[in-house]
């Protein structure tokens, strides 16, 4: 799951027709306008030799050239405005057309890549692992508490399974419609099957659809992409997937534990929680762990920062993924 250069390449040809496209679309508008108002183009051609005119006189010293030049191509100006909405169109009818407006379709603003260039990443990412074509099932449109057990109950908390799963459902919907006003962080807590990758699923389509950007990651391609930065093994993409890491609106670390953990993993763990944690960029995390164990495998102190910053959200009950294969037969 990596972003190669000729990926690379094809990311910046998808720029190349875009702006193709935007030229298009902005000369079709002029030829619109120009057949409708003659008087449009004709204030257009006039502009050219009237900077001509001025510059001529400029050079054989008359000091008030640009003064007058400037006063013309204002009243043209002013002109040209009132031809174009007098004749129906909208102002900005004539404006550069771009589809991404702050970074004018070139996927950088200076020297950084622009966060439309990032989601373009994140989507081919997706491509690679096929996930969009999971998340066409796996959202909450297909998500049923029929599923959840009503006579499962769990000897801790006494809930049910299925009062448990719409505790996790409610705090889940709760979580996409507020994500652009509420900082928030899920911590998913459960046994194998109970759903808590269906329920990320959930969320990761809801906010793809509203625009976000979502890079979801397995426990152990998080922390080789880190290991591969920290280590400087570049093999195309270690660069561009640290930097999502970093930076995307929301980080979705699955299966937490279930890679191998030592001094630098727990760590690295710690520090991009951290850095996100002080950016307000939010995470979610599922794990098949309990806590104690957790605590013992990341250090306390990543332990903390979980427990105080994250909502922890526990499913439990029988292994649903059986029970939803049956239900699709």
């Amino acid at each position: 799951m990596g972003l190669k250069t000729a990926q690379y390449q094809a990311i910046m040809r998808e720029y190349e027709k875009q702006q193709m496209k935007n030229h298009d679309t902005l000369k079709a508008h002029y030829k619109k306008v120009y057949e409708t108002i003659p008087e449009y183009r004709s204030l257009d051609d006039s502009v050219s030799s009237l900077s001509l005119e001025h510059g001529k006189r400029l050079l054989e010293g008359d000091k008030t050239a640009v003064t007058d030049l400037k006063n013309k191509l204002t009243a043209i100006r002013l002109r040209k405005e009132e031809l174009l909405t007098s004749a129906g169109f909208p102002s900005d009818y004539l404006d550069p057309v771009y589809l991404c407006k702050d970074c004018h379709d070139t996927g950088y603003i200076g020297n950084d890549k622009c966060h439309c260039f990032k989601q373009a990443i994140i989507d081919l990412l997706y491509e690679q692992s096929n996930l969009k074509g999971i998340l066409e099932e796996e959202n909450f449109e297909h998500f049923s508490l029929d599923l959840y057990s009503s006579n499962f109950v769990d000897q801790k908390s006494g809930r049910t399974a299925k009062e448990a799963a719409q505790n996790a459902y409610n705090a889940a919907k709760y979580f996409v419609s507020h994500f652009d006003k509420e900082f928030q962080n899920l911590f998913l807590l459960g046994d194998v099957g109970v759903g808590k990758t269906f329920l990320t699923n959930c969320i990761a389509k809801e906010l793809i659809d509203q625009g976000f950007s979502v890079l979801y990651m397995s426990a152990s391609g998080f922390f080789t992409s880190l290991a591969n930065k920290a280590f400087g093994k570049d093999d195309g993409n270690a660069d561009n997937i640290y930097d999502l890491i970093h930076t995307c609106d929301l980080l979705i670390i699955d299966d937490l534990g279930t890679e191998y953990t030592n001094k630098f993993v727990s760590s690295q763990f710690f520090t991009c929680i951290n850095e996100r944690l002080l950016s307000k960029r939010s995470t979610i995390i599922s794990t098949n762990l309990s806590l104690d164990s957790l605590a013992d495998l990341y250090t306390e102190r990543s332990f903390s920062r979980i427990t105080s910053n994250y909502t922890m959200i526990r499913l439990f009950g029988d292994d649903i993924r059986l029970a939803m294969k049956l239900k699709k037969r």
